[in-house]
């Protein structure tokens, strides 16, 4: 039976729309307060930062902002990985690695410095805390809570809605297959992943959270239309990249302007992800095995030495399928352009 969802609390934001926290750089502190500013609620990343960096930009954020503002942690889940399948992804880039005057880097799991961020939220306290990966236990969304924390996780199937919503969350992040980025699924897994629509509808059937949906949202019909499939809420991440607040490459943004497909691969990272296609892409998305994020650790030097010379053909180019719709222009502004065009069609209909 269909159930009724519950709105967002009207505290958080005055316009239905927020900021993805897009980790390894596009967000910064400026981004996530430019969201804010504009009545949206803003994200920090903190996937891959460490605890000092993440306390460093809620810091730099507080100083920028006073509305409410969210942060999003990755959830440590370690997959059973294939160790000679990795060996042999290694051997692979070796050449690639000589080619960009780099040593491929040692394939390793972490937890992303799990429990010095989730100490730094429970003490920072921000208006929300998201989860990414994983569903943690109900004792820390409890916590959190406590804390006076909204707490949301973000699901990628009708499965993973249930499990949040026995764990108590106050939102879930509904990531349909056409999201740019990481794929925020509790496992790896070579399912198809289910399109937004679809995806909210069947979570609407299992859950009565307040629903955010994510995925190739650039334009306020998007946003209408999931707020008519029943979201509280649309998240936008692409459609920030060509910001001047986010921190996004060069050649990324290079690449935001042409006309390229996107593809799901694990060749950067080891977890599947979506972004345009590009040489590297194509020379070794076969080949990669499911190893997150040992493979993500395989392959950081490479980018990061083709990022420096504006290589778009060697780094990851993290975009959702409806990239070629995003706009350049300050992030404020855009949000409320995207809010004022979603008025009117509010009136128009």
């Amino acid at each position: 039976m269909e159930t009724i969802e519950r709105p967002l609390p009207p505290n958080l934001l005055t316009i239905p729309i927020v900021g993805a926290p897009l980790a390894g750089g596009p967000t910064t502190p400026a981004l996530a307060a430019a969201v804010c500013e504009a009545g949206g609620l803003g994200f920090l990343a903190a996937g891959y930062k460490t605890a000092s960096a993440l306390a460093d930009d809620i810091e730099e954020l507080r100083g920028l902002t006073q509305r409410p503002f969210g942060v999003n942690l990755f959830y440590p889940v370690r997959e059973q990985i294939d160790k000679a399948r990795v060996a042999a992804y290694v051997d692979l880039l070796a050449d690639e690695a000589a080619r960009n005057g780099v040593a491929a880097g040692e394939p390793h799991w972490t937890d992303d410095d799990w429990e010095a961020k989730l100490e730094l939220v429970r003490r920072e306290r921000p208006a929300v805390v998201s989860f990414t990966f994983g569903c943690p236990e109900q004792e820390i969304v409890e916590e959190l809570r406590a804390g006076g924390s909204s707490v949301w996780c973000t699901v990628t199937s009708p499965a993973e809605a249930e499990q949040a919503g026995a764990a108590g969350f106050d939102a879930l992040v509904v990531q349909g297959g056409e999201a740019g980025g990481h794929q925020g699924s509790f496992h790896d897994h070579f399912d198809d992943p289910y399109p937004l629509l679809t995806l909210l509808q069947l979570i609407r059937r299992v859950v009565d959270l307040p629903l955010i949906a994510a995925g190739g949202i650039a334009t306020a019909e998007a946003i209408a239309a999931v707020l008519a499939a029943g979201a509280s809420a649309a998240q936008l991440g692409t459609a920030l990249l060509l910001t001047p607040e986010a921190g996004t490459s060069a050649p990324h943004r290079q690449a935001l302007r042409g006309d390229r497909a996107t593809k799901l691969t694990r060749a950067f990272t080891g977890r599947r992800a979506r972004g345009i296609v590009n040489r590297f892409m194509l020379e070794y998305g076969a080949a990669a095995p499911i190893a997150y994020p040992e493979i993500h650790y395989v392959t950081a030097p490479i980018r990061a030495a083709a990022r420096a010379r504006d290589d778009g053909e060697t780094i990851n180019l993290w975009a959702g399928q409806a990239y070629q719709l995003t706009r350049e222009r300050p992030a404020a502004e855009l949000v409320e352009k995207l809010a004022h065009e979603l008025a009117r069609l509010g009136r128009d209909h």
